[in-house]
């Protein structure tokens, strides 16, 4: 099977560099007309420059794709509007947004100023909203759209020096599961990728030995899918490293049920914890609305 974009148009933030770049040249080689969009900051936000997404744009031309460069701010309404805004005006439409861009602000939670906590959400976790809200009323008129977010490994597991970080890409997934069902009817797919990368932001994260194998091409591969018409999945979380593609999903454990006309004892509480927490027989989570109705009909109360 061929996965073409061609006719499709792409936004890219955060493309100025890692994995925003890999992700802008693999979505243009196979024919996605692509607006890389960047600052051309610093790992922790500051500065600009906009030879970065100037960069890229030129390697997609010279190799016979079709770009154009965005340096707006996706951390402000106006500025996410002005992104997809270039995407019209250059390209006629949008039908990819991969929400990539990012900062690093790293410090145990005692010593992090609340600046720096919420400088980090309003990029990583208020810019995908920002885009995502920018680009969702033209995918939902042309009934065509992908959206991919980036979250993380800090957010699915949590991470010393990250809680700025990690609260911003579980946010994320919160935000991908209910536009997952707002835009099903008009074929619009969200999904996430959660990445493993030797990029500028994990610099000296990761060990030597790993690092060549651990290139963001990787995991452009799965993104690009996921940005495709053959993308038949929407509201999963991808993750991607070193050439290894695995899916996330939320389980719950059997649990332990009490009488639902009173609430349950403290003490009764204590004595099932053990059960409760038990995974042993998980299933996949899906609200715990459908166990409730289930254990009120078996006890005759509906």
């Amino acid at each position: 099977m061929s996965v073409r974009f061609d006719g499709r148009v792409a936004i890219v933030t955060g493309a100025g560099g890692g994995l925003g770049r890999s992700h802008a040249l693999l979505l243009a080689k196979h024919g996605a007309k692509v607006i890389v969009n960047d600052l051309g900051g610093t790992v922790d936000g500051r500065g600009g420059d906009a030879s970065a997404a100037d960069k890229v744009v030129a390697e997609i031309k010279a190799a016979g794709g079709q770009a154009a460069s965005s340096y707006d701010s996706v951390s402000t309404m106006e500025g996410a509007q002005k992104i997809i805004n270039t995407a019209v005006e250059r390209f006629g439409r949008v039908d990819i947004l991969v929400n990539n861009a990012g900062i690093l602000r790293d410090k145990s939670f005692m010593k992090m100023t609340m600046e720096d906590f919420e400088d980090v959400m309003a990029v990583h976790f208020m810019g995908t909203v920002y885009c995502t809200k920018a680009a969702w009323p033209l995918m939902m008129e042309q009934k065509y759209g992908r959206i991919v977010v980036t979250t993380s490994g800090s957010g699915l597991n949590g991470n010393f020096g990250q809680s700025n970080y990690a609260s911003a890409k579980m946010a994320m997934i919160g935000l991908m599961n209910s536009l997952e069902i707002e835009g099903a009817r008009n074929n619009i797919k969200v999904n996430a990728i959660s990445p493993v990368a030797d990029t500028r932001m994990t610099g000296g994260l990761m060990e030597e030995a790993v690092l060549k194998y651990t290139v963001a091409e990787h995991v452009s591969t799965g993104v690009a899918w996921m940005c495709s018409e053959a993308c038949n999945v929407s509201g999963e979380i991808l993750c991607a490293a070193g050439g290894y593609y695995t899916a996330v999903r939320w389980y719950r454990s059997e649990g332990a049920g009490f009488d639902p006309g009173k609430p349950a004892t403290l003490d009764e509480f204590a004595d099932s914890a053990e059960r409760i927490f038990d995974f042993t027989s998980a299933v996949h989570y899906e609200g715990v609305a459908k166990k409730i109705r289930e254990l009120l009909v078996e006890s005759g109360r509906l």
